[in-house]
């Protein structure tokens, strides 16, 4: 069976500090590093506005750690 490995890695919490096209947000993490992550899942279906400064929780890729994925607005 295919697992989802998405759900089971835990997010970590950030900071956006930038809004860049595409939907892309540039993000600062709690260890002062910086990743570009876009929103996924809900996020992107029920149309959450991210500003400046909001709190979100993010997913790292596994393939490349300054790439991820928002899955929650804090």
């Amino acid at each position: 069976m295919l697992e989802n490995k998405r759900e089971e890695t835990p997010g970590l919490e950030a900071t956006v500090t930038e809004i860049l096209p595409r939907a892309v947000y540039r993000l600062a993490l709690a260890d002062r590093r910086e990743v570009l992550a876009h929103a996924a899942g809900a996020a992107r279906t029920n149309f959450v506005r991210l500003r400046k400064g909001d709190r979100v929780r993010v997913q790292l890729s596994r393939n490349d750690p300054t790439r991820g994925r928002i899955v929650k607005l804090l």
